[in-house]
């Protein structure tokens, strides 16, 4: 129990835990919502017969996080809780799984401090665990210590744990090794340990629970849920939100009125994320709540729009409202120079990192997400980041049958090649050999505080040195002699390097490496 473990050895995902700082603003479901769905995963949790996986699949908006977190915070007042994993693609390291085990290892001897040997000996014997593959890290940081645990009731409890959003884990591969080593619960003896698991139904998902023998998990599919089920969960949480936009505006009682609700309750249908958004996008305070519901409402005849066009399009659409032909096309291009950069991002900028690094001014960037907190989250402090209130508006921008139909639509390759030379570009500028001033070559990471590594390195410098190679790679550019990337390798490898190795991200080099290696385009040469 007082075995200190070398927490620098084994590296979590930031705000990946259901109750993160990061996170602490996102939804649960209202009391009386879902109340059939939470009974039914509240009595798997516990049923010693019960299967060691639940799988929770629905298609994207219609409230699995919300559920995820839900659940997460239930099963922890109840002392159910071992650990909780939520991915968010573009949220740096919970977009993959390179931290994924070490995070619920390290979650666990918080929960549970009788792990504490059996993992602190893992990272004893091999210093280097949170850099092997993930089956090797599930084996010795989980199934092991686990399996030594000893058992001090009679009958063994339960411990949960909770993964959301599978599907926004950014590789693939990484997503079936996990979905062939969390059947492996079933080994546990000392606990029933109990795996919940949300994401979209997408085919390497189903593909992996398919081969995934049916006594070991069980699934719910979202939308399938009785209709009569879902319009009563999305009229509760309509009543809930209209009822605080009244008392915060002083509308009269009988606003917006029982045939509104229904008609939005229709329009929602299975997508709680359409409701979610439309509530934030009538109560903000900068605008007339009846005037933006009535904007709302005339989407209600659009025939041929999909479901995520009339949660998006209303929202929109208001950016180019009374314009001339020129000047809607020079907002377009504005918003895709801005909103497609932050829907790229790997990991959130704040404004004035990301106007450092796209070179437009803080108030052009303001200017075009003024009108959008409806769909992004947005701080008033210029300094903290922007971030995407759900992964759909990224899917809707993205969509590649918009493409020549939707001002909005963005060329996702054509974005990571921007912000990859945006990168390369900032990077050149900025790195330079010792930028920290250190005293001597040899001091240790340890020793720098990391307060003057930030003032050396911002953010968005910190950002281009971890990422460039990611966005050089999702453009699908080849690296040739002479290029960009060329010229930038030749002048600053080795300041870059530096400048990983005091970010701690050295580790991370020799994969980015390897990367750039597979992107050199090799001409043959005649014989």
């Amino acid at each position: 129990m007082n075995q200190k473990i070398d927490l620098a050895k084994l590296p979590t995902a930031k705000g990946a835990a259901f109750d993160s700082y990061m996170d602490q603003h996102e939804g649960e479901c209202l009391p009386k919502t879902r109340t059939e769905l939470r009974d039914q995963i509240a009595r798997w949790a516990v049923d010693p017969q019960g299967k060691c996986i639940f799988w929770l699949n629905g298609m994207a908006g219609t409230g699995k996080s919300t559920i995820s977190r839900t659940v997460a915070k239930s099963f922890h007042e109840k002392g159910l809780l071992g650990a909780s994993f939520f991915f968010k693609r573009g949220e740096g390291d919970r977009g993959n799984a390179m931290r994924f085990f070490t995070t619920i290892a390290t979650q666990l001897m918080v929960h549970k401090p009788e792990l504490i040997p059996g993992i602190g000996k893992a990272i004893e014997v091999d210093p280097t665990i949170s850099e092997r593959a993930l089956k090797e890290q599930f084996e010795k940081l989980i199934l092991q210590p686990l399996s030594d645990m000893k058992c001090t009731d009679r009958r063994p409890s339960s411990l949960v744990i909770v993964i959301d959003a599978l599907d926004e884990c950014e590789q693939e591969e990484d997503v079936k090794a996990i979905l062939r080593l969390l059947p492996r619960a079933k080994e546990v003896k000392s606990v029933h340990l109990r795996i919940f698991v949300t994401s979209r139904p997408e085919l390497p998902i189903r593909l992996g629970f398919k081969h995934i023998s049916d006594d070991a998990h069980q699934d719910v599919v979202l939308h399938e849920i009785p209709k009569a089920t879902i319009e009563r969960d999305i009229t509760l949480f309509f009543e809930d939100k209209f009822a605080k936009i009244r008392q915060e505006r002083s509308l009269s009682l009988d606003w917006p009125g029982r045939e509104n609700i229904q008609a939005l309750v229709e329009m929602a249908v299975p997508l709680f994320i359409f409701a979610a958004t439309v509530c934030r996008f009538v109560a903000d305070p900068r605008w007339d709540p009846k005037k933006r519901l009535s904007t709302i409402l005339e989407y209600k005849t659009a025939s041929q729009a999909s479901k995520l066009d009339r949660t998006y399009l209303p929202v929109l659409d208001q950016l180019l409202a009374g314009q001339d032909e020129a000047e809607k096309d020079r907002l377009a291009t504005e918003f895709r120079e801005v909103v497609g950069a932050i829907i790229i991002l790997a990991s959130p900028l704040s404004i004035v990192s990301l106007s450092s690094l796209l070179g437009i001014e803080k108030e052009v960037i303001n200017c075009r997400l003024e009108l959008l907190h409806s769909v992004l989250n947005v701080p008033a402090n210029e300094n903290a980041p922007v971030r995407l209130l759900h992964l759909s508006f990224r899917d809707f921008l993205l969509d590649p049958q918009k493409r020549g139909k939707s001002p909005f639509w963005v060329d996702g390759r054509e974005m990571h090649r921007q912000i990859a030379r945006k990168c390369l570009e900032l990077m050149s500028g900025y790195l330079r050999e010792n930028i920290c001033n250190l005293p001597s070559p040899g001091t240790l990471r340890t020793d720098i505080d990391s307060r003057s590594v930030d003032k050396c390195l911002p953010a968005e410098v910190q950002y281009a040195c971890r990422y460039w190679v990611h966005h050089q790679e999702q453009s699908n550019c080849r690296i040739r002699d002479t290029d960009l990337v060329h010229v930038f390798l030749q002048q600053h490898l080795l300041h870059w390097l530096e400048s990983l190795s005091l970010l701690g991200k050295i580790s991370e080099s020799i994969a980015l490496i390897d990367t750039l290696q597979l992107l050199v385009a090799v001409r043959n040469l005649p014989t």
